[in-house]
C-alpha cells in the first residue's frame, strides 16, 4: 500500500534527507543494472560490442527522455494539488495524464523506430559497430510504453510523498535485468540484444509495482469524467511537461553533437569515452535524486503557500549537494580506473587504451561535478514552483555550450577539449538556473503579499 507523506510541516533538512534517500537508492539500483548491462557485454563479447551498447546512450536519452520529461511535468501538478489538498483536481490531473502518454508512446515509438538508421549514419557510427548499436536500439525503442508507464505512475507516488515504492520497484527491477542479462548474455549468447530484452524485462516489472500501488490510493480511483479529455487541464499539464521534454530533447541533441566528435576518434577513443559515460550516470546519481527530493518539496509548500520553507529547502539542498558532489568527485579520481576496468575484456593493448580515455574523462568530470548538482537541485526547485521555461532555456544553453565546446575546444586541447565540453554545458546551465530561481521566487512572494 502506498503511503502519502505531507512534506509542508516538520523540519526541512530531515524531510528532504529521508525523502530523497529512497530516491538515490532507487536510482542507485537502475544505475547499478544499466552498469551490469555494460559489465556483461565488455567482458564477454568485447570492446566493440561495449562500444556498440554504450554509445547507443544518447539517442536512447534523446527519445525516452521525452517520455521522462512529460511525466516529470504531470506529476508537479499532482504535487501541487497534493499539497493544496485538492483531491478532486489531483485526479483529474492523473486521468488527463494517463490519456496524454498513451498518444505520446505511440507517436514517440513510430518516430523512433523510423529516423533510427538515419540518425546513426548522421552521427557517423563506425561501421564496426553499426549493426550492433541499431539491434540493441529496436529493441529498447520497443520498452518505450514501460518506461513512460514507470516514469509516470512513480512520478504520481513521489508526488504525493511516497518515495519508498518506486524504491521497491528499482530494487525488483535490478535484480530481474542483472539475472537475466546472465542468463541471456553469458548462457544463451544472444549479445546485445540479451542485454536489450533483460532491460526491457526490469523495467515492465518496475512499471506493474508502482502501477498497482498507485491504484491503491483512494485518489487515484479514477472516474469516467476524470480520463474524459479536458482540453483546459490538457493545457495546463502540457505548459508544465513540454517544456521539460523540450529541455531534455535539447540536452541529448548537444550530447548527440558530442557524440558525433566522439565517434570520429575511432571506436577504441568511443568505448573509452562510452564506458565512462556509463559511470557518469552513476557519478549523478546523488545529485539527480537530491534535486528530485526538492522539486517535490517545493511543489507541495508552494500548493501551501508557504514560500519560506522552499528558500530553506533551496539552501539546504544546494549546501548538501555541493557536500555530496565533493565526496563522489574523490571517490571518481581515486578508484576511477579500476572501476573502469571492470567494463574492459580484450587485447592488454586496447584496454590500456580505453582505460586511458576513459579515465582522463571521469577525472575532468569529477572536477566539474559540484556545478551538475547545483543545476539538478535549482533546476528541480524550479520546475516544483510550476516555472518550466527557464529550465528549458538552460537545456538551450547546454547545448550551445556543449556543441560550441566540442566543435572549438579539440582543435585546441585534443581529447581534453572533448571532455570539458560536458563540464562546460553544466556550468552555462547551472549559471542561468540560479539567477532564474532568484526571479522566480521574488515574484510569487510579491504575488502573495498583494493578493
Amino acid at each position: 500500500m502506498a503511503r502519502t507523506k505531507d512534506l509542508t510541516e516538520g523540519s526541512v533538512t530531515k524531510l528532504i534527507l529521508l525523502f530523497a534517500l529512497p530516491i538515490i537508492a532507487g536510482n542507485l539500483f537502475q544505475q547499478m543494472y544499466n552498469l551490469v548491462d555494460t559489465l556483461v557485454i565488455g567482458r564477454i563479447e568485447g570492446v566493440t560490442a561495449l562500444a556498440a551498447v554504450s554509445s547507443a546512450g544518447w539517442l536512447d536519452w534523446a527519445v525516452l527522455s521525452i517520455a521522462m520529461g512529460l511525466a516529470q511535468g504531470f506529476a508537479i501538478m499532482i504535487a501541487q494539488r497534493f499539497g493544496a489538498q485538492d483531491h478532486p483536481g489531483l485526479k483529474l490531473a492523473a486521468g488527463q495524464s494517463i490519456m496524454l502518454s498513451a498518444a505520446v508512446v505511440v507517436m514517440l515509438e513510430i518516430i523512433s523506430q523510423v529516423l533510427l538508421v538515419p540518425i546513426l549514419h548522421l552521427l557517423n557510427t563506425p561501421d564496426d559497430t553499426f549493426q550492433l548499436t541499431t539491434i540493441y536500439l529496436r529493441i529498447i525503442f520497443g520498452g518505450i510504453p514501460m518506461v513512460m508507464g514507470f516514469n509516470l505512475f512513480s512520478g504520481f507516488l513521489r508526488s504525493v510523498g511516497d518515495s519508498r515504492t518506486p524504491l521497491i520497484a528499482m530494487i525488483c527491477a535490478a535484480a530481474t535485468n542483472i539475472l537475466l542479462d546472465i542468463l541471456f548474455v553469458a548462457k544463451f549468447h544472444w549479445g546485445v540484444a540479451g542485454v536489450a530484452v533483460a532491460t526491457i524485462m526490469g523495467q515492465s516489472l518496475a512499471f506493474a509495482i508502482c502501477l498497482s500501488t498507485s491504484m491503491k490510493l483512494p485518489m487515484m480511483h479514477l472516474s469516467w469524467q476524470d480520463v474524459k479529455p479536458d482540453r483546459e487541464e490538457i493545457g495546463r499539464l502540457l505548459v508544465l511537461g513540454l517544456p521539460i521534454a523540450f529541455q531534455n530533447l535539447i540536452i541529448a541533441i548537444g550530447g548527440l553533437v558530442l557524440q558525433g566528435v566522439v565517434n570520429a576518434e575511432g571506436f577504441i577513443f568511443m568505448a573509452g569515452y562510452s564506458a565512462a559515460s556509463k559511470l557518469q550516470g552513476l557519478v549523478e546519481v546523488a545529485g539527480n535524486s537530491l534535486g528530485s527530493a526538492v522539486g517535490t518539496f517545493a511543489g507541495q509548500n508552494l500548493g501551501a503557500g508557504k514560500l519560506n520553507r522552499v528558500r530553506k529547502g533551496l539552501r539546504r539542498s544546494a549546501q548538501i549537494g555541493v557536500a555530496l558532489a565533493a565526496f563522489v568527485a574523490a571517490i571518481v579520481l581515486l578508484w576511477g580506473k579500476p572501476l573502469l576496468g571492470l567494463f574492459v575484456q580484450d587485447e592488454p593493448e586496447i584496454v590500456e587504451q580505453v582505460l586511458r580515455f576513459g579515465y582522463n574523462f571521469l577525472a575532468v568530470m569529477g572536477c566539474g561535478l559540484f556545478s551538475l548538482y547545483l543545476l539538478f537541485v535549482y533546476r528541480s526547485t524550479l520546475q516544483g514552483l510550476g516555472d518550466t521555461m527557464i529550465p528549458m532555456v538552460s537545456g538551450v544553453v547546454e547545448l550551445a555550450m556543449r556543441v560550441l565546446s566540442a566543435m572549438i575546444l579539440p582543435g585546441l586541447m585534443g581529447e581534453w577539449g572533448i571532455y570539458l565540453a560536458e563540464v562546460f554545458a553544466w556550468i552555462g546551465a547551472a549559471i542561468l538556473l540560479i539567477c532564474g530561481y532568484y526571479h522566480r521566487i521574488h515574484k510569487l512572494e510579491n504575488a502573495l503579499k498583494t493578493a
